[in-house]
């Protein structure tokens, strides 16, 4: 029994390490198991890395499409006439400016205008004391009206002398000597008369009228002041006509060796007979109404300066412009035909001096230089460097360069309406702008 005791739990034991190795085998099969997964897990990963990179890879190696043009805005290169103006700083003279003076001696009696206002020609400026002047007047008449008498007297003695000389009852002498008294008294009545004459208008002298129509000056003397003929006190004022009314500019020799030459050259067309015409720009920009001429130019150059004295003549109605002004002027009348006008945006400043870029027949910008004229509107007359049919750069210059490669554009002014905006053209190039 006893032994079957012991039998049985060795069949018991066995058994149950029977069972433990099993379930060990199968733990660390499954173990075995997860682990084979995870590792081909790993492997999924690594391989799907690796192939992103190894595209990643490709890609970087790929060529990259190349960049598009920058784009310009260019305008074709024409030519026109146009006006050509000579800008001139001028000052401005009055036509007739007279000093206004005593021209006899005596004390002022009355000022009757008013300083520095308008006063039209014969208006009463200034009295003398008239009295004295008066007095010499009725002197002289008196002395005339004396020496008539001695006129009748000598004509009477002399148509009594005259039969009886030719009877032989008087002598030639004593006819000679009536011819004689009669004469002389006719130049004493002559005298007389011219001494009347002569102090009415010393009389008349003794009231200052205005000699012009025009601006008065201060009066440089007061009532009660003596004034002397001969010295300076007979300086009283001055009255400066206005209209019209001179400008005065200068030109300079280079100036018009310049024009001149341009003139031979064709460049510049002189108006008809030399008719050159005048405006005056006023400070606010405006153009004053009336155009004046050229009536006097100097025939020889001032050794000091070395410029041409010009006067112009210019209708001033108004009284608008006044002497000693100094305004802007235009000289008119000459003409640029076949003239290159282009913007002033269009116009750089190089190293070298002024340069316009361009775009060529390759569509590559060009850099030019020129030389500029004056301003016509808003734009610069271009002298020398451009040709008829050019393409110019007039907008988009920014990070563009000579030899550069660009999209040409046409360009659309802005509009002069302050609410219109700038238009762009067509992504068509401009048929002068390049290929």
């Amino acid at each position: 029994m006893f032994r079957e005791i012991q039998k049985n739990c060795s069949n018991l034991i066995f058994t149950n390490i029977c069972v433990g190795i099993s379930t060990r085998k199968e733990v660390v099969a499954r173990k075995l198991k997860n682990r084979n997964c995870l590792s081909q897990r790993w492997c999924y990963f690594i391989a799907f890395f690796g192939l992103g990179s190894l595209l990643q890879g490709c890609s970087d190696n790929a060529p990259r499409p190349a960049p598009s043009p920058h784009e310009v805005k260019v305008i074709s290169v024409t030519t026109k006439t146009v006006p050509f103006k000579i800008p001139r700083l001028a000052q401005i003279e009055s036509s007739r400016e007279v000093a206004v003076v005593a021209r006899v001696s005596g004390f002022l009696d009355k000022i009757n205008y008013d300083e520095g206002t308008l006063i039209k020609e014969g208006d009463v400026m200034f009295e003398m004391d008239k009295r004295p002047f008066i007095s010499l007047l009725n002197a002289a008449k008196g002395e005339l009206e004396a020496a008539k008498a001695r006129l009748w007297t000598a004509e009477a003695n002399l148509k009594r002398i005259q039969p009886l000389a030719e009877a032989d009852a008087m002598s030639q002498s004593d006819l000679d000597t009536a011819i004689g008294e009669q004469q002389a008294a006719k130049a004493a009545v002559f005298a007389a008369k011219a001494n009347v004459t002569s102090a009415d208008l010393d009389l008349s002298y003794a009231t200052i009228k205005a000699p012009a129509t025009g601006l008065t000056g201060a009066a440089e003397q007061r009532e009660g002041a003596y004034l002397s003929s001969v010295s300076e006190s007979a300086n009283l004022s001055y009255v400066a006509q206005l209209d019209p009314i001179w400008v005065n500019f200068a030109i300079s020799q280079n100036e018009m060796e310049d024009y001149q030459r341009q003139q031979d050259e064709g460049l510049i067309t002189t108006p008809t007979g030399k008719k050159f015409s005048f405006e005056i720009v006023m400070a606010d920009g405006s153009i004053f109404p009336h155009t004046g001429y050229l009536d006097f130019a100097s025939p020889i150059y001032d050794s000091k300066t070395g410029t041409v004295e010009v006067r112009a003549v210019v209708p001033n109605p108004d009284f608008h412009l006044r002497p000693g002004m100094f305004v802007s002027a235009n000289l008119l009348g000459a003409i640029r035909p076949n003239a290159i006008v282009v913007p002033q945006q269009a116009v750089q400043q190089s190293a070298k001096g002024q340069a316009v870029l361009l775009v060529n027949d390759q569509s590559l910008v060009e850099e030019r230089p020129i030389t500029t004229g004056e301003w016509v509107g808003d734009g610069w007359i271009v002298e020398n460097g451009l040709n008829e049919g050019d393409s110019l750069i007039v907008d988009g210059f920014k990070a563009i360069r000579p030899g550069m490669p660009v999209k040409a554009l046409h360009y659309i002014p802005k509009a002069k309406s302050g609410d219109a905006k700038s238009k762009t053209g067509s992504p068509k190039a401009d048929s002068a702008a390049g290929k």
